[in-house]
């Protein structure tokens, strides 16, 4: 089976998604979405490195941290825009890293980049940082100390 089908999660999600852009639950479109899902793992299958992950339940927390920040920092942000500019602190935050997984460090900078306020700029490895630019800093510490909590211990976890 797993060599019909080397990432059946991926294949479905594939295949939903493809029902859902063509608008219509039709047998065609079904069909189609079938097919994508699984001539698609097959064609990207070098970009699906032995990637080890554990916890379901820590990802499923980590996705509901993620999804309740973006909310908050969504507001967070269109205060800051609608406000009065003297309550901006822009500042760019070396953050240290302490994961050693690739994997890991990829979905850190990610996440951090997709919360409204912040992007990663740099992931530097000999020096083992991350270069973070935020929006809004009043204390750098407790932006280092935030990320940490709340992302990069449940990455641990996730990837040993």
């Amino acid at each position: 089976m797993k060599r019909w089908v080397p990432h059946p999660i991926l294949s479905i999600v594939l295949c939903v998604v493809w029902v859902l852009l063509s608008n219509e639950v039709a047998v065609g479109s079904v069909l189609v979405g079938a097919v994508l899902g699984l001539i698609l793992p097959h064609v990207t299958r070098a970009l699906w490195p032995g990637v080890r992950i554990q916890k379901p339940r820590t990802i499923v927390r980590y996705l509901a941290v993620f999804l309740f920040d973006v909310i908050v920092a969504n507001l967070q942000v269109a205060v800051l825009v609608l406000g009065p500019k003297n309550r901006r602190k822009p500042a760019f935050i070396e953050y240290p890293l302490q994961l050693t997984d690739e994997w890991a460090i990829i979905v850190l900078g990610c996440t951090i980049s997709l919360t409204p306020g912040t992007v990663t700029v740099d992931v530097d490895m000999t020096r083992r940082r991350l270069l973070i630019h935020c929006v809004n800093v009043p204390d750098p510490s407790d932006v280092v100390e935030r990320i940490r909590k709340r992302y990069d211990n449940p990455l641990m976890e996730i990837f040993p």
